[in-house]
């Protein structure tokens, strides 16, 4: 396998639109997600459209046992990875004592723990050849504390920092690290999280324009890149510095509200 590409939470969304792209530019790809049907019916798919190779990887990412389980099995098949793209998390919406406790438990496995430990298992194979590259999916929440989803936002905010350190780490190196910071997308997301029935995702942009913008980005090794926003949310991130505090809770928050 040549250029390969592992993406985790390939089968849907913005992942899977990233495993298209890739595709589309002739790499070969490892893909990871919980769903053994849709990983197997992309692959076909992949395969099939651009003659490149597929090695799937049907994992749930939420067990702790799951990212060093998943790098043995790749290192077990010889394949050596490029590009690392951590895509897999979710979201959750509601007041932080009343959600189901196990549900924040779990945000902060997938959304934290195993982008962590998926992203320290393949950076010393990066640091010994001296290539690769890594795209992160944060998000615009990453910019901000998010009151009606205090963990998921803060989750976001962690994978932020956590990129743009890594990144300044080995700015001597030809690695180089990106954070992709999504605005509201159109993905499965927004309804498996009640986000679908905020103000927040009254207009969505495409998974395939926010997949582009973050492989582009990834591509130049830039630090951060921000994608999907309509005019008037690119207004007020631009304002964010400057909002009181207080403000800026009330309106998110507000944001945050379900119909």
């Amino acid at each position: 396998m040549k250029n390969v590409a592992l993406i985790t939470g390939a089968s849907t969304g913005i992942g899977r639109e990233l495993a298209h792209i890739h595709a589309e530019k002739g790499g070969d790809l490892v893909i990871v997600a919980r769903s053994n049907a849709k990983l197997e019916a992309l692959k076909t798919e992949l395969e099939t459209k651009h003659n490149i190779k597929v090695f799937v990887i049907a994992k749930d990412l939420g067990l702790p046992e799951s990212p060093k389980e998943v790098y043995d099995e790749i290192k077990k098949a010889g394949i050596e990875i490029e590009i690392l793209i951590n895509n897999a998390g979710f979201g959750g919406v509601g007041v932080f004592h009343e959600l189901d406790y196990e549900q924040h438990m779990d945000m902060i496995n997938l959304n934290v723990k195993t982008l962590t430990a998926i992203t320290r298992l393949f950076l010393p194979d990066f640091v010994k050849r001296n290539s690769g590259k890594i795209l992160n999916n944060s998000s615009t929440a990453s910019l901000m504390p998010g009151p009606l989803q205090a963990v998921y936002f803060a989750t976001k905010a962690y994978v932020r920092s956590f990129s743009n350190a890594l990144s300044a780490e080995l700015s001597e190196t030809k690695i180089t690290v990106t954070n992709l910071m999504p605005g509201a997308t159109e993905t499965e997301f927004g309804a498996s999280s009640g986000m679908d029935k905020t103000a927040m995702f009254k207009k969505t942009a495409s998974a395939r324009k926010v997949a582009e913008a973050g492989y582009n980005a990834m591509i130049k090794g830039k630090i951060d890149v921000i994608s999907g926003l309509t005019t008037a949310q690119k207004i007020m991130m631009a304002f964010i510095p400057f909002m009181p505090k207080k403000l800026l809770l009330k309106t998110v928050k507000n944001m945050q509200q379900t119909d």
